[in-house]
């Protein structure tokens, strides 16, 4: 069929993964489609493969411009014409973009909410053959959500302007109020939604009461020097002194919010991105569409906003399957502040008290005295067993308050080691090729993931291939990346095995 097809020569994957292909199906066959799918889960190509099989044009929202850009530049190298119409462009350089879109040459065309919602890209889009739009990081649309964007609120008038257009709407994060809110939005009440697990058994959760802040970052961050890591906090001021105290302690550490300039959070968002070991302190302008797959780490300093924005956070660290740590720090004056903020944003009664509860079950959250995976899942309509990879499942947890004693829990487990079975040699062809995609990247002024993924760099280091054959069956090569990067990595690896022939 044509999208095993597209599958396996654009995107150099053999299979798809659990739920992709369902949501796949759906698009093709016009239904509109609510996708909740785990951080990592592959969201992007639910939407990109069917836009590939449609012969048409496929419109792509999406909230930030770097982001879109990486995306385009990702889809470009694997030989799709994809293009975004952004404010960082020049009018000519979006005039010329058009021109393109408007001849057919353009499959896929990212396009932040504000832009597309205005009456003459509308017209102007109405005019053309749009076989599909998707819309990622969906959760902006609710009131509801960890993160609503009042222009995501215009994307309501999509199905009347595109009546005939089927819609596929993507996230990470949604709780079932979220998701019924989602669908009445975009959908009129109507859609195929699929919902898969909300687990990331890799990342262990922890929390602790918050004694000394400063203090409590550098203990958890002793014996990490060298890992890449995201620390949160509630302000723009703590996330800055987070950042120099690091700094101070030799940690290579920036911070990242929206007080600095555009260039700025750019500049620390890029080293975050193509450097090792660097720690990025934040409030929550950082991370939406962040795919590192190394983050060793996310320390909360603050209590976040609900448990689908702690989720969200979270979901950051451990995107190469590793094992990661989810650490939060939260004191009685982390709650009142919360409460004083779901006080003042004002709104609904009904808004007010749903806030409210979901505070609460954050909390409930940070005063666990059971596992607390369990109770992190079945805020999102999940049931699991005790998962072995927390606080109060690994016994350091807090003191039971209800019984007067300390719970005691012996069972252990030590974080692993990255690549475990990789054996030495792979481990140092890996170093040379990460080297060598982190040049290929700096060249093209694209992040080193749209090179190739880690994995693909792992499945690389394993196999050894020393053919363009065997090449082409590295997992995520497609005939595209063969082209243009079989031969410098064929030669890099060639190399290698004559450097190290026993």
């Amino acid at each position: 069929m044509a999208k095993h097809k597209i599958l396996r020569d654009v995107f150099g994957y053999d299979a798809f993964r659990p739920g992709q292909e369902a949501i796949v199906d759906s698009l093709l066959a016009g239904r509109n489609v609510l996708a909740v799918m785990p951080t990592g889960a592959g969201k992007s190509l639910c939407f990109q493969i069917p836009a590939l099989v449609k012969n048409a044009l496929t419109i792509v929202v999406s909230p930030l411009v770097a982001l879109m850009q990486d995306q385009v530049a990702a889809l470009k190298l694997s030989g799709v014409a994809a293009e975004t119409i952004n404010s960082a462009a020049t009018r000519e350089e979006n005039v010329e973009i058009w021109q393109r879109v408007a001849s057919g040459a353009v499959r896929i065309l990212y396009l932040a909410p504000e832009r597309l919602m205005t009456d003459r890209m509308i017209s102007a889009l109405q005019r053309l053959n749009v076989a599909m739009i998707a819309v990622d990081e969906a959760h902006c649309i609710s009131q509801w959500g960890a993160s609503f964007r009042p222009e995501y609120d215009a994307l309501q008038n999509l199905k009347s302007v595109f009546p005939d257009v089927p819609i596929g709407a993507f996230t990470a994060t949604a709780d079932e109020a979220t998701r019924q809110d989602m669908v009445k939005k975009l959908f009129g009440g109507s859609a195929d939604v699929f919902v898969s697990g909300f687990d990331r058994p890799n990342i262990k959760l922890s929390v602790e009461r918050k004694t000394n802040a400063s203090k409590q970052l550098l203990d958890f961050l002793k014996g990490r020097k060298g890992e890449s890591g995201i620390v949160y906090a509630l302000s723009r001021k703590k996330a800055e002194q987070c950042a120099e105290e690091l700094r101070d302690e030799g940690y290579q550490a920036y911070a990242y919010h929206a007080g600095l300039s555009a260039e700025t959070r750019a500049e620390h968002q890029n080293i975050f991105m193509a450097e090792k070991g660097i720690i990025m302190c934040a409030t929550i302008a950082f991370g939406m569409g962040i795919d590192k797959p190394d983050v060793r780490f996310v320390f909360h300093v603050d209590l976040p906003a609900t448990l689908d924005a702690y989720y969200q956070e979270i979901g950051r660290a451990g995107r190469d399957g590793e094992m990661a740590d989810a650490h939060m720090i939260f004191g009685m004056q982390d709650v009142m502040m919360r409460r004083k903020f779901i006080d003042n944003e004002g709104g609904e009664e009904k808004f007010i008290k749903q806030q409210q509860k979901r505070l609460n079950s954050l909390v409930n959250y940070a005063d666990a005295n059971t596992c607390r995976r369990q109770l992190l899942l079945k805020y999102f309509g999940e049931t699991s067993v005790p998962c072995n990879n927390c606080d109060m499942c690994l016994g350091f947890g807090s003191v039971d308050q209800s019984a007067e004693r300390l719970t005691i829990r012996t069972q252990r487990k030590d974080r692993a080691p990255a690549s475990t079975a990789m054996d030495a040699r792979a481990e140092s062809l890996l170093l040379r090729l990460k080297a060598l995609r982190m040049r290929l990247a700096k060249s093209r002024g694209v992040p080193a993931y749209v090179i190739f993924a880690d994995r693909t760099l792992i499945d690389m280091a394993d196999k050894r291939p020393l053919t363009r054959w065997d090449f082409g069956e590295v997992h995520g090569v497609g005939e595209a990346k063969q082209q243009q990067f079989g031969q410098i990595f064929l030669s890099e690896i060639a190399s290698f095995v004559k450097e190290n022939a026993a």
